[in-house]
């Protein structure tokens, strides 16, 4: 066990270092610079802004300089627009809204899509499963951008205490959590009804069927454990990528959080935050696969066995 943490550990560092690598050279190849504006300043006062945060310098001594201040102080370095704020105060105040969010839609998607993809595989080829699966489809090909504005539209503007825009009070969350929940949970019901299935066709399964085991206890008690695996490993990604901000459904429904963050650092160019905002993406993608790994270890005897 302990060998396999070590191992998932190392892969991760590794694959940050590539992940910030790639990010800062590509971001640095964008056309035009983080000082561009309506009007174009002065060769001096440019050159001025560049040699204050340190752009001036050679692409090498910027990339050392990056490494250095993260690994020696914790510095994101600060952000080339919004002045005097630097980039890990911008997360610190934007991941909670996104944690939030996350959460929230996570507990929709699972309340959902597992218990409908468990249905479908216990009733299978039934109307309930092409039901459930033709459902699961739809949530799959509507994109984000679609269901947002419909659900806007749909709820917001007839339920009078749902908030189709803005972050002022606690039920600011329902509608982009609702939207996020809904299309996860369209990939849980596929991937939680595949898993059942794989299981439920076991032996074992028909053994404990034929000495007349309950529905209900052959499901609880021998499918389910490993007919979750894939929506487990599913989970972990799925569940980072909604708490570091959902780029779509956070701008459609204006919420503070680091999804929108990311597009208006891509749009000023804003180097250091968009460096940071993926160092941070990434770490909490590295950090989620971790747990579901050791909790497949723990809930799958074939994997204990085979470390």
């Amino acid at each position: 066990m302990l060998k396999t943490i070590m191992n998932r550990l190392g892969q991760g560092v590794l694959v940050l270092f590539v992940l910030e690598t790639i990010t800062f050279v590509l971001i640095r190849l964008l056309p035009g610079h983080p000082f561009m504006g309506e009007k174009k300043l002065p060769d001096h006062i440019l050159h001025q802004l560049q040699s204050n945060y340190g752009l001036n310098e050679s692409f090498w001594v910027q990339y050392a300089h990056y490494w250095q201040n993260i690994l020696t102080k914790g510095d994101f370095g600060p952000s080339l627009i919004r002045e005097g704020v630097s980039v890990s105060e911008i997360i610190s105040q934007a991941f909670p809204v996104s944690l939030l969010l996350g959460v929230f839609s996570m507990i929709i998607a699972v309340m959902i899509g597992i218990p409908s993809g468990i249905v479908a595989a216990f009733y299978k080829n039934r109307w309930i499963d092409w039901s459930v699966m033709f459902i699961a489809l739809v949530g799959i090909c509507v994109p984000a951008f679609v269901l947002a504005p419909v659900l806007g539209i749909a709820l917001g503007m007839n339920i009078p205490f749902l908030s189709v825009a803005g972050w002022d009070d606690w039920y600011c969350v329902i509608l982009p959590g609702l939207t996020l929940g809904i299309l996860n949970a369209a990939y849980l019901a596929r991937l939680t009804r595949s898993g059942m299935l794989d299981v439920l066709n076991q032996d074992f399964i028909r053994t404990a069927k034929a000495k007349g085991v309950s529905s209900y206890r052959l499901i609880v008690r021998h499918a389910l454990r490993g007919g979750l695996t894939p929506a487990l490993s599913f989970l972990g990604p799925a569940f980072a990528a909604v708490i570091t901000g959902s780029f779509v459904v956070e701008t459609c429904f204006q919420v503070p959080g680091m999804g929108m963050h990311f597009v208006n650092a891509t749009t000023d160019r804003d180097y250091f935050l968009i460096q940071g905002l993926v160092l941070f993406y990434g770490l909490m993608i590295v950090v989620a696969n971790l747990f579901v790994d050791v909790l497949l270890y723990m809930i799958n005897p074939q994997l204990r066995k085979a470390s």
